[in-house]
């Protein structure tokens, strides 16, 4: 007997809690909740393991580290090509063997520079992989959805993330090395496990294979040269690029600001910086598809507007608690992470939906590979500058990333005037017409 609860059932889910059609995805949802929760699993330890399973000192693991990031830079840009040429799918299933081959290299690397080359592989899969994921959303689903598939997807990566910690804080302190090797195989086997979905995984939203033989007929036809130098002759989209680099820095201060502050900025302590962390998690596990559902109704522009607007409250409330006395700084502490929580639940699948949705589908590889770089910028300026201005006094990092956030709603309102008005492009977050369907 067929089961015709199920679909009623599932039509009430994607009602009520804003999440997507998932149908034909399964896989696809899978792989990235793996992948997660194998990320959180070694994220914050991987100079933990190589400080216990090595006789090197500190600086030098770090520099190896450092060393390792850096060479791997030009990863996007050298992706964003493969993108166009192989697809999305192709190019995360590969990332997340390139990972898994690094992490299983961390148990054979005693020598600095072996520690350095397998960090470089486990910087260029994460790269290739999160080069490639809107890509993936695309595949998964039709441009009025995709904010719906942007919410799921950071809600998974978020508590995935804070899973795979508590987990591998647990591994960390079993047994010496042991747990942390058992640490190390896990998350190679995750990596490995996702491709493997990846692979299996036959989106819905793909082109049919007539249509493929038609665009393939069409790139077979004499075509003026096209590249990056397009990409960048985009005012549009490098307008985007420069305002995401805002969001870079906000999403920034969970690691590198928060924990700091709240112990040697306000003299807390450090349990409340834990406290907050796992705050954001459960907050942003528990509202985003909720949060998602309430504002796709709006114009995506206006939502990422608003998103930056709380977070520039945040930042001066943040800002200002280190002249109140003790308890009322505890109770800020809260009500600023709350907000802080709201801005990043409003805005991210929004901003990730317009990073798509203003690519050209042909060039759609190398215009996510230029917006991956405002990351690497935002990762690689943002611990010195946020921890200098930190030293200057304790709401300095806050000024300067409430007047970033306030610096990017112009920007917003500029870059809307210069996209299609909603009459000659459908908002990306709009709701599906009643039978748009059938």
């Amino acid at each position: 007997m067929p089961d015709t609860a199920a679909p009623a059932q599932e039509g009430f889910l994607q009602r009520r809690l804003g999440l997507p059609d998932m149908r034909g995805n399964r896989k696809f949802v899978n792989a990235a909740v793996i992948d997660s929760v194998g990320s959180g699993l070694i994220l914050a330890f991987i100079l933990v393991y190589f400080a216990r399973t090595t006789d090197y000192s500190l600086p030098a693991i770090g520099g190896a580290l450092t060393l390792a990031r850096f060479l791997a830079v030009p990863t996007a840009m050298v992706v964003g090509p493969l993108i166009d040429r192989f697809g999305a799918r192709m190019v995360a299933l590969v990332g997340n063997v390139v990972s898994a081959v690094g992490y299983t290299g961390f148990l054979i690397s005693d020598d600095l520079w072996q520690i350095a080359v397998v960090a470089w592989l486990t910087q260029i899969g994460g790269a290739a992989y999160w080069t490639s994921s809107s890509g993936l959303v695309v595949l998964a689903a039709d441009p009025e959805r995709r904010p719906r598939w942007f919410a799921l997807l950071h809600m998974l990566r978020n508590s995935g993330l804070g899973i795979g910690g508590a987990l591998g804080a647990l591994l960390v302190g079993y047994d010496g090395t042991t747990g942390l090797h058992i640490l190390v195989v896990a998350n190679s086997v995750s990596y490995l496990g996702a491709a493997v979905l990846l692979g299996l995984w036959h989106p819905p939203a793909a082109p049919a294979p007539a249509a493929r033989k038609e665009e393939e007929a069409k790139d077979a036809e004499p075509k003026a040269k096209v590249g990056y130098g397009t990409v960048l002759r985009d005012r549009r989209y490098m307008l985007l690029v420069g305002i995401n680099v805002n969001f870079v820095f906000a999403a920034l201060v969970l690691s590198l600001l928060v924990a700091v502050f709240v112990t040697e900025g306000l003299g807390q302590a450090a349990w409340i910086g834990g406290a907050l962390l796992v705050l954001n998690s459960v907050q942003v596990a528990a509202t985003q598809t909720l949060v998602n559902r309430r504002l796709e109704r709006y114009r995506p522009i206006r939502v990422i507007a608003a998103g930056s607007l709380v977070n520039a409250l945040a930042f001066g409330l943040f800002a200002l608690l280190g002249l109140v006395p003790g308890w009322v700084a505890v109770v800020g502490l809260f009500v600023a992470m709350v907000l802080y929580n709201l801005a990043e639940t409003v805005a991210t699948p929004f901003s990730e939906d317009l990073s798509v949705s203003l690519a050209p589908e042909h060039l759609r590889g190398r215009y996510l590979a230029v917006y991956q770089l405002s990351w690497t910028f935002g990762q690689t300026v943002a611990p010195l500058l946020l921890t200098v201005l930190l030293d200057l006094g304790s709401s300095w990092p806050w000024l300067f990333l409430m007047a970033l956030a306030l610096l990017a709603v112009p920007a917003l309102l500029l870059l809307e005037r210069m996209s299609p008005k909603p009459a000659e492009e459908p908002a990306a977050g709009a709701p599906v017409p009643a039978g748009a369907a059938a």
